[in-house]
């Protein structure tokens, strides 16, 4: 159907949910409903896929949506910013090539100038020798260096001009791959419409939504807050690329976890019954194929070969046509091997040369399906200048298989009515006046959707983690707070989504058996009631940048410790003493007491929390015992951010301002004589 035959309404994209890949897009289009009932809303990108095309209308209970389908339009666009950048481009590579044509000529005349040598007259036998002239030599080489002078300075000149138009055109290149494909680099713009078809009257609203591929997201963060303070703000923000053919322009941005193309419907279940077995009922929708189609290519059978529309007419005084190809040869007999190069009886021929006249037929077609008296018609040599057979063409000698017994059971691809297509008479006889599924998008939509779906290819920004990996088996949505821009160009553009609330500590953690420095880390609880998904998170401490952390998945109550760095204004120092001694009746008893000596000093203008991390003995055996003196805490791994091996003592210290904190702990290892290493002498 034309396009001028169907009202058309223009549409703006209202919003744009992005999932883990692709994108699900929401346009509103107005108007009045016509007679018939037939609108085409425009605007759509030519990237979308058909099978996600829904419409609705929007506050008018009295219409109703009863049909819709895609549809594809061209028509010629005026120039705009891609024109300009495509011309530019064209432009530079002419003139590079101007360019490098005039260095190769450069090139040359300085190999014609260095060639040349001076020569000698020719001497005869009976000639005496002659004395060479050496001013011309000395002329001759003061020439050929003052013009290779001359020449290389021109050369250096055109190199220098070459390198500088081959940067430019690097730059325009560069630009025109980033620019957004919303304006296809084409004189021509083809686009896809929605079709539908509303029952009703008046004035309405229609709502189109459709999912395009080309579109992905990874989230990432900000983190400001001031030294003391038990709260920060947690900025969230993602990182989006789409090169989906249309630009999101002021648009409400919503991001998702879920998988987009991940089949949604419910399982159709049977019903079991005990007795006699019963066909599966036809599914809803559907009607066969009707009966007898066979009968109305009768006609057409009989009327013979069709004849070929690329034959060449006589003309008046043009010159006698050429002989005749010669006699085919005898027919092939069953089962011999096909002629070489090309298909079984099809002769080569020289492209525009003429066909001779076919020779007329000396019995009607048999009809399709009848078996014939001869040779098969795919072993038998074809007549001269008949048609070759159709691509697709049945050429085996059994007959088609009869359809299996029992009401059809057609798929998803026989039940979409819109991409069947009516097979015409030269197909075989088991499809001709049938319909088929279709083979499926044009090349230039097929092109559309590679270039769309090459965005999830791109290389993610530091410490970010792809959101269906952080988000485990839940699926999250994030709602931006405020309309955004998103070109589509197919490069990481930042939204910001909005501000979470989050608890945060500062604590300052040290491990001195193993390094006596002390860490900076923010202790960071999720007090929402939605996860936060891993990715990379700016930390800004009293509107100073520190550094860029990786924020692991926070889930709805959790909480986890976050990394910044050595803090150089607190120190640790350890001391270790060991002293060995026995005990018991008989001395039997061997005891290892340890001693743990730290001191802790606080360089900052403000009071900060150390936790000083030692480790006690762990032993599976009874006689062996370890009595603990000090007054650290074991952790508890069920409350803590993060799991801590067995046998991890805590030490918590409150250090004020410009203040210093000492803390003595130890324990005692008692080894009786029959557990005790032979010859061993390490204690620790």
């Amino acid at each position: 159907m034309a396009a001028g035959t169907v009202p058309v309404w223009a549409s703006a994209l209202d919003s744009v949910v992005v999932y883990a890949q692709g994108a699900l897009c929401r346009r509103l289009a107005r108007g009045t409903v016509p007679v018939g009932g037939r609108v085409r809303v425009a605007g759509l990108p030519r990237s979308l896929d058909p099978d996600s095309l829904r419409a609705r209308v929007v506050g008018a209970p009295g219409v109703r949506v009863t049909g819709a389908r895609v549809e594809a339009e061209a028509e010629p666009r005026d120039g705009g910013p891609g024109d300009e950048l495509l011309r530019e481009v064209e432009r530079l590579r002419d003139a590079c090539a101007a360019a490098q044509g005039r260095r190769d000529r450069q090139l040359t005349l300085i190999e014609e100038a260095g060639a040349l040598r001076p020569v000698p007259p020719g001497r005869k036998r009976d000639d005496p020798h002659r004395r060479t002239p050496v001013d011309a030599w000395l002329e001759l080489a003061d020439f050929v260096e003052s013009r290779m002078t001359v020449l290389h300075g021109r050369l250096r000149e055109l190199e220098e001009e070459l390198r500088r138009v081959e940067h430019e055109l690097t730059v325009a290149v560069d630009r025109l791959s980033r620019a957004s494909t919303d304006r296809p680099p084409a004189h021509v713009a083809t686009s896809f419409g929605a079709v539908l078809t509303l029952d009703g009257t008046g004035e309405v609203e229609v709502e189109v939504e459709y999912g395009v591929p080309g579109a992905v997201w990874v989230p990432a963060y900000r983190l400001a807050y001031r030294q003391g303070d038990e709260s920060g703000r947690l900025l969230l923000r993602a990182s989006v690329a789409q090169r989906t053919g249309e630009d999101w322009t002021g648009v409400r941005i919503a991001l998702a976890t879920a998988d987009l193309r991940r089949r949604t419907e419910l399982p159709r279940l049977r019903s079991l019954r005990i007795g006699r077995s019963q066909p599966p009922p036809a599914p809803s929708g559907w009607r066969g194929q009707p009966e007898g189609l066979n009968g109305l290519f009768t006609g057409y059978d009989t009327a013979g070969p069709r004849p070929d529309s690329h034959a060449v007419p006589a003309l008046a005084g043009a010159a006698a046509p050429p002989p005749p190809l010669p006699p085919p040869p005898a027919p092939m007999a069953y089962g011999a091997p096909p002629a070489p190069g090309g298909a079984e009886g099809v002769f080569p021929q020289a492209y525009g040369a003429p066909v001779p006249p076919a020779a007329p037929p000396t019995r009607a077609r048999p009809r399709t399906g009848a078996r014939p008296a001869a040779a098969p018609a795919a072993l038998a040599p074809a007549a001269p200048g008949a048609a070759p057979p159709p691509p697709g063409a049945s050429a085996g000698f059994a007959p088609a298989a009869p359809p299996a017994a029992g009401s059809p059971r057609p798929g998803t691809a026989e039940l979409d009515y819109t991409a069947l297509v009516l097979c015409g008479p030269e197909e075989p006889e088991g499809r001709r006046g049938r319909l088929f599924p279709g083979s499926g998008p044009d090349p230039v939509t097929a092109e559309h959707r590679r270039r769309a779906e090459a965005v999830a290819a791109l290389p993610l920004p530091g410490h970010a983690v792809r959101p269906r990996e952080s988000a485990g088996s839940f699926d999250h949505r994030f709602d931006a707070a405020a309309p955004a821009d998103i070109p589509s160009d197919g490069t990481w553009h930042t939204v910001t989504v909005g501000e979470i609330a989050v608890g945060l500590r500062t604590e300052h953690v040290c491990v001195p058996s193993v390094e006596q420095t002390v860490y900076a880390t923010l202790l960071l609880s999720n007090t929402t009631g939605q996860a936060l998904l891993a990715g990379p998170v700016e930390v800004v401490v009293d509107e100073e940048y520190q550094l860029t952390a990786s924020l692991p998945t926070l889930a709805p109550g959790g909480a986890c410790r976050v990394g910044l760095g050595p803090a150089e204004a607190v120190a640790v120092t350890r001391r270790t003493a060991l002293h060995e001694s026995t005990s018991g009746l008989r001395n039997n008893v061997t005891v290892l007491d340890h001693r743990v000596h730290v001191e802790l000093a606080n360089r900052l203008a403000v009071p900060v929390r150390v936790e000083v991390r030692e480790r006690v003995p762990v032993t599976s055996d009874a006689d062996v015992r370890i009595e603990e003196r000090a007054d650290w805490t074991a952790p508890e791994n069920d409350d803590a951010p993060e799991r801590h091996t067995p046998g991890t003592r805590l030490w918590r210290v409150d250090l004020p301002a410009g203040g210093t904190a000492v803390r003595d702990g130890g324990y005692e290892i008692r080894i009786p004589a029959g557990k005790a290493l032979t010859g061993g002498n390490r204690r620790s």
